[in-house]
């Protein structure tokens, strides 16, 4: 018999690949299998009472979580090297969980102007319920310091914003909530913890689609949470008496888990958290291939002449190309690109073969869409413009076919045209 895997010294890949053999896997089985019970048993009601009472680790009732779930949750805790995780039905009920648990009415959150459609849809909802929002520029963090209040709580940013791939000054704006004492919170989802962790610029909390890069294969829904360990929650307002005991440490997360999971029931399911954790294996592979695809389609886009501005952090052009350069293992999957011929933009995508119309991101195909049509066209006209969304830019997501072909693709979708 081998002996257990210790995993201290392993490479990225390494760990995904084998992050559940460092728990026990029932009857031996390469992957952890899919534990399908709602209900978890004990032997005595004291037990039981240990672990609704947060004083005992194990499971109760699924909507907290399974045995497959914590798997998952390990491995995306080692990605992004930090103190815990918690996962969730989607990316979005993750960021949900975070805005709707950890803010209340009267707070105030500072948001990069520069976010996913969805999430900037949620905000609209907080301001509802009595939370203040403000946007700003987070490429330079001085804006997000204009914009903060006696009031304000926490601070939310995307690696590189989609569709736009606007980078945020992570490491800036970092150093400033430390320095102010506020929650600063990181979407890596386009990035992904193998080409850039939050961690290092100072991150409270990390959050990951798992649908997108970790997942990568386009067949499960996902969200994660990871709790760096950098933030002092002993010192955070917004934690509820119930959560205040024990190590500080763990304030943030046990109070997301029951009042965002719990409460609020956005539960990933054990078949999901399955296929997320064998997709997670080949996380590194995949965004090594679809980045090196990407930067190659970007580049040649650039320089056609029918193409009027591409947007993608690995061309020497793009506004925070140093800063991407210097935070980034590679400038990920996402592009987005506005052709000379504005009008031509819907006809244009409908004479590509390869890219699949379609509104996901991050999977093993490349999608394309239409923004201004399609996914921001609730917001409206002027909060676009406040984005730089041209009604004529085209969002990519790369996939992972060989590059010759997509350039050859879109030379012949280009040419093609009027």
């Amino acid at each position: 018999m081998s002996t257990q895997p210790t995993g201290a010294n392993w490479g990225f890949t390494t760990r995904c690949v084998h992050s559940d053999r460092l728990g026990d896997i029932e009857h031996g089985g390469i992957h952890k299998p899919l534990h399908l019970s709602v209900q978890y048993g004990y032997e005595s009601a004291s037990e039981l009472v240990k672990v609704f009472q947060g004083e005992a680790a194990g499971f109760n009732y699924a909507r907290q979580g399974t045995p497959t779930v914590a798997a998952l949750e390990a491995n995306v805790t080692a990605m992004e090297d930090g103190r815990a995780s918690l996962c969730f039905a989607t990316g979005m009920a993750a960021i949900t969980a975070i805005f709707t648990t950890l803010l209340k009415a009267g707070d105030h959150l500072v948001c990069s102007r520069f976010i996913f459609g969805n999430t900037n849809s949620l905000l609209g909802t907080l301001q509802g319920l009595g939370i203040a929002v403000t946007f700003a520029d987070a490429t330079e963090a001085a804006n997000v310091e204009a914009a903060i209040t006696p009031a304000t709580r926490m601070v939310f940013v995307e690696t590189i914003a989609n569709p736009r791939t606007q980078v945020a000054d992570l490491e800036g704006i970092g150093a400033l909530c430390k320095q102010r004492g506020l929650l600063y919170v990181v979407d890596n989802t386009v990035s992904s913890p193998w080409a850039f962790r939050p961690k290092s610029v100072g991150a409270s909390l990390v959050v990951n689609s798992l649908t997108k890069s970790i997942g990568g294969h386009g067949n499960a829904l996902g969200g994660a949470i990871t709790d760096t360990g950098l933030f002092d929650w002993s010192n955070y307002p917004g934690i509820f008496p119930a959560y205040r005991k024990g190590n500080p440490a763990g304030w943030g997360l046990a109070q997301l888990k029951k009042k965002g999971l719990r409460d609020q029931g956005a539960s990933l399911s054990s078949e999901a958290a399955h296929h997320l954790s064998v997709g997670s294996e080949t996380l590194a592979l995949r965004m090594a291939a679809s980045s090196a695809s990407a930067q190659a389609l970007a580049e040649f886009l650039a320089a056609h002449p029918k193409v009027r501005k591409v947007y993608y952090p690995g061309l020497p052009d793009h506004a925070q190309h140093a800063r991407a350069k210097k935070l980034f293992r590679a400038q990920s999957w996402l592009m987005a690109f506005e052709l000379v011929d504005e009008d031509d933009c819907v006809a244009f995508i409908d004479r590509l073969s390869l890219p699949i119309v379609a509104t996901g991101l991050g999977d093993t195909r490349s999608l394309i869409l239409p923004v201004a049509h399609t996914i921001f066209w609730e917001m409206g006209p002027e909060r676009r413009a406040e984005m730089g969304i041209a009604d004529s830019l085209i969002r990519l997501s790369i996939g992972l076919e060989d590059s010759r072909d997509l350039i050859e693709d879109f030379g012949r979708a280009l040419e093609a045209g009027a």
